[in-house]
């Protein structure tokens, strides 16, 4: 694996985000020059606008309200289903309780996953089928549950509608990772509120960093603060009303030997007295497929793959359950003492070992 000093590559200076229409890439398995409009975008920045998507813009709307609805609830009440409750790292987490490149991050959100019945822990299980399990719910609105689970319904098709335009981009069977995302699913969603931060304080919404899955879809509200990485500096991504704001994920730039990249990217917090939302939902691989396999790109394509890039802070593993159970545990170290101990213990002592240079990069997340 490359390192992390050479995340940038040369690409041609942006000003705004391209923006990619779904309907535009058809349902076949025609390669047209939409797709290699697709790879190229894809590659050479990682992050694009999608339009065309179809879903409608009253389900959204529902979504964005029932999220304003849940964080104006009383303090209690979102506390009901905090995330330090469970092992599947599903819940209510507050401001500052999550962890980006070793400093909190000034949001609330609630994470929720496919609802599926827990895998019972066992001598012979290992930890990261914790991973697998039901969400929380709360009973201060209960209309919450229909909402999430349709919206999981949803995205998931778009998704699955987009990867397989990657792989008809890269000259593959549509079909080539069928197996990778097969059910049972294992993805994520993540509803989030930034609130307003005073001059001079921390503006670390969430901190630079990469997306663990497959594909990231993201809402955001009118109001700015996404940023992505680029060779000319850090680029607003500013709202697109109704547009999801894509972008790849580890395990897919695992799977092209890093023809596609995974892009950091960070949000920063609004000023004082605004509030921002957003909805992420992560695409990702399931656990039962266990490893990411190696697309056989054709070799005009191949010869230009350099192999995924791996920050030497935070590992990357071709195993899905490995690689997803260590991201959570860095992230949320609340529940990872209480359920993970082993995991805790060993990412502390990871932390302990990091000398000034070191640390100073990881909060940094320097090039």
């Amino acid at each position: 694996m490359s390192t992390l000093a050479s995340a940038l590559r040369p690409a041609p200076a942006l000003d705004a985000l391209p923006v990619i229409n779904l309907e535009e890439l058809g349902d076949g398995e025609q390669h047209t020059p939409a797709h290699s409009r697709l790879a190229r975008i894809a590659r050479e920045i990682g992050f694009f606008y999608l339009e065309g998507h179809g879903i409608a813009p009253d389900q959204i709307a529902r979504l964005e309200a029932a999220a304003r609805q849940f964080f104006a609830l009383p303090p209690a009440a979102k506390q009901q289903i905090a995330m330090a409750q469970t092992r599947h790292f599903r819940g209510y987490t507050g401001v500052g309780g999550e962890i980006t490149r070793l400093q909190p991050d000034l949001r609330e959100q609630i994470d929720f996953g496919e609802e599926l019945p827990a895998v019972p822990p066992g001598p012979d299980t290992p930890q990261w089928w914790g991973l697998q399990g039901p969400n929380q719910w709360p009973t201060a609105q209960p209309e919450l549950q229909a909402d999430i689970l349709r919206w999981l319904d949803t995205t998931r098709a778009v998704a699955q509608r987009l990867l397989k335009a990657f792989l008809i981009a890269l000259e593959q069977p549509a079909s080539a990772l069928n197996q990778l995302v097969a059910p049972p699913h294992n993805n994520r969603l993540k509803i989030i509120h930034y609130p307003g931060q005073a001059s001079g304080q921390s503006d670390q919404g969430v901190g630079p960093h990469k997306d663990g899955g497959l594909l990231t879809l993201l809402l955001q509200d009118q109001v700015g603060g996404l940023q992505v990485q680029t060779a000319q500096g850090w680029l607003d991504v500013p709202p697109r009303k109704n547009a999801f704001v894509i972008n790849i994920g580890e395990m897919l730039e695992l799977a092209t030997n890093g023809y596609l990249r995974a892009n950091v990217h960070r949000v920063r917090s609004p000023g004082a007295g605004i509030s921002r939302y957003s909805i992420a939902y992560f695409f990702s691989p399931s656990l039962h497929a266990h490893e990411v396999p190696l697309l056989q790109l054709p070799p005009h394509l191949a010869s230009q793959a350099r192999g995924p890039e791996s920050d030497p802070l935070n590992p990357l593993f071709s195993h899905i359950g490995t690689n997803a159970l260590k991201g959570r545990v860095r992230s949320h170290l609340d529940v990872a003492q209480r359920f993970y101990p082993q995991q805790y213990a060993e990412h502390q002592a990871a932390l302990a070992s990091l000398d000034p240079a070191q640390t100073a990069a990881a909060q940094a997340y320097a090039y």
